[in-house]
C-alpha cells in the first residue's frame, strides 16, 4: 500500500478519535472533549542552500508538509486522563543535489513521501501535568525540538510540568529518542561530533516571575556518558521613554560526565585543546528596544573552555538556545566571541499582516586548527506575510536569505520560502 494512502488513513484514524470520545462523553459522563482541540497544518517549502566553495553538492529541495494535532482534554475525577496524537507526512515535490529535507532512500536520493505517528498519554493533577510518549515538542534552555524544514522534530520520553505555586513554573523530564525533522524512525541522542548513542538527557528546573517586569529561569540537564548543563537566565521589561526595553540574560555552564570524562571513544565533543572532553561556559547579553513598530537589538556573546557548546545535536538537525542560533549557523565555537545586531519593522500600519527582520552576527577568536583563521559572519534577512481577509484569510507567507562566510566552515547562501496555513478542526 502506497504511504499516502497510509497517511490517509492514519488522519482519519486520529479524526474518529473525537467522535469515540464523545460517544464516551455521553454515556460515561466523562469530559474528555470538553477541552479538545484538533489543527491540520500544511507547510509547503522550497528550501536553496547554494555552496559558494568546496566539494559538496548544492542542497535543494521543494515539499509539502502535513501536520494533524490532536489534544484531547481530560477525563473527569481527582486525576484526569488524556491523549495527543500527532500525526505527520511529507511529499516530495523535487529535488537536486545533496537535499537535507527528505529521508534517503536505498541509492542515497530523496525518497518520494515519508509519514509518523505519535502518540503521548497525558495525566492532570490539579495544575500539575505529565506526558509520556513519543511527539513531544520541548521548547527549554536546555532542549529544543528543531523546526527547521518541512516537518518539526520531536522527542520520546515524559514531561512534567507544575503551576501549584503563583509565578512559578517548575519543569522535569526525561528523553530517550529523538527523530529528526528529516526521519520516520526514533534513535538514542547524540552529542554533536560524537557517535555512541545513548538513551537518558535528564532536565529539571522552572520559570519565576518576580513582579511584573522580570522571569527569571534556572535548570539542570545530563546526558549520560557526555555532558551536565547548568542554566541562569533572566528576561527584563523596562518603560524606556515612549518604548521599552528588553534586557534577555544567558549562561551555561557544561562539564562533562562518565565516558566524555573517561576519554572513551565515540564519546567526545568537538574543539581543539579539550581532547574530547565537554568544557565550555556560554555567556551571552542581548538587549532590544522596541518603539511603535520598530524593534533594534544588540548582543553579546562569549565561549570559554576548550569545547564547543553542548547540546542534544543528533546530526539532522537541531537548535542550541543562543543569541546566535541563525538560519545557518550557530557561533557556538570554543573560545568565540560573537556581536549581534538585529532590527525589525511590522508594517501594520501601511500594509497589515506584513513584518521585515534583519540580523547581522560577526564571530572571532575561536580555534579550529592551527593554521586556521578565526573569523566568520552571517546575515539573516526575513519577509513574513499572513493574509489578513478574504478567501486566503491567515495563509502565511515567509521569504528568508541568509548569507554565511567562514573561516572554519564552507561559504553558502540560502534561500527559503515558507507557505502555511493552519485548519482549525475541533
Amino acid at each position: 500500500m502506497k504511504k499516502t494512502l497510509i497517511a490517509s488513513s492514519i488522519a482519519a484514524a486520529v479524526l474518529a478519535v473525537p467522535t469515540l470520545a464523545m460517544a464516551q462523553t455521553q454515556s460515561n459522563g466523562f469530559s474528555f472533549v470538553d477541552d479538545a482541540k484538533a489543527t491540520l497544518g500544511l507547510r509547503n517549502l522550497y528550501f536553496n542552500g547554494d555552496y559558494r566553495e568546496g566539494d559538496g553538492a548544492d542542497d535543494k529541495a521543494w515539499g509539502q508538509g502535513f501536520m494533524l494535532n490532536f489534544q484531547s482534554g481530560y477525563t473527569q475525577g481527582p486525576v484526569g486522563f488524556g491523549l495527543d496524537v500527532f500525526a505527520r507526512s511529507g511529499i516530495r515535490l523535487d529535488y537536486q543535489g545533496s537535499q537535507s529535507m527528505f529521508p534517503e532512500d536505498d541509492d542515497g536520493g530523496a525518497v518520494p513521501e515519508f509519514s509518523q505517528i505519535d502518540f503521548a498519554a497525558k495525566a492532570k493533577v490539579s495544575e500539575t501535568e505529565l506526558k509520556v510518549g513519543r511527539g513531544l515538542q520541548p521548547s527549554l534552555p536546555v532542549v529544543t525540538r528543531n523546526d527547521g524544514r518541512l516537518l518539526p522534530q520531536t522527542y520520546s520520553g515524559a514531561m512534567l510540568s507544575s503551576n501549584e505555586i503563583d509565578n512559578l513554573t517548575l519543569r522535569l523530564g526525561q528523553f530517550d529518542e529523538a527523530s529528526g525533522r528529516n526521519s520516520t524512525s526514533h534513535e538514542g541522542l547524540l552529542l554533536g561530533g560524537s557517535s555512541e548513542r545513548v538513551n537518558k538527557f535528564q532536565y529539571a528546573g522552572g520559570d519565576a516571575q518576580l513582579g511584573d517586569n522580570l522571569v527569571a529561569s534556572y535548570y539542570f540537564a545530563k546526558l549520560k556518558d557526555y555532558y551536565k548543563q547548568h542554566y541562569l537566565g533572566a528576561v527584563h521589561t523596562l518603560d524606556l521613554g515612549a518604548g521599552q526595553l528588553i534586557t534577555d540574560l544567558r549562561y551555561f555552564d557544561s562539564g562533562s560526565t562518565g565516558a566524555n570524562s573517561s576519554g572513551e571513544a565515540g564519546y567526545v565533543a568537538r574543539g581543539v585543546h579539550n581532547d574530547g572532553e565537554v568544557d565550555n561556559r556560554a555567556m551571552s547579553a542581548m538587549f532590544t528596544y522596541k518603539l511603535s513598530n520598530h524593534g533594534l537589538g544588540l548582543g553579546y556573546q562569549k565561549m570559554s573552555g576548550d569545547s564547543d557548546f553542548a547540546y542534544l545535536n543528533n546530526g539532522g538537525g537541531a537548535t542550541a538556545y543562543l543569541i546566535t542560533d541563525s538560519q545557518i549557523n550557530k557561533f557556538e565555537r570554543a573560545g568565540e566571541k560573537t556581536w549581534v545586531g538585529e532590527y525589525s519593522y511590522n508594517f501594520a500600519d501601511v500594509v497589515p499582516g506584513l513584518k521585515f527582520a534583519a540580523k547581522y552576527l560577526r564571530g572571532s577568536d575561536f580555534d579550529v586548527a592551527p593554521g586556521e583563521g578565526d573569523k566568520e559572519w552571517e546575515r539573516n534577512l526575513r519577509l513574513d506575510y499572513t493574509v489578513q481577509q478574504g478567501f486566503l484569510k491567515d495563509l502565511g507567507v515567509s521569504l528568508r536569505h541568509a548569507s554565511l562566510r567562514s573561516d572554519a566552515d564552507r561559504d553558502q547562501d540560502q534561500v527559503r520560502v515558507y507557505l502555511t496555513y493552519n485548519f482549525v478542526l475541533l
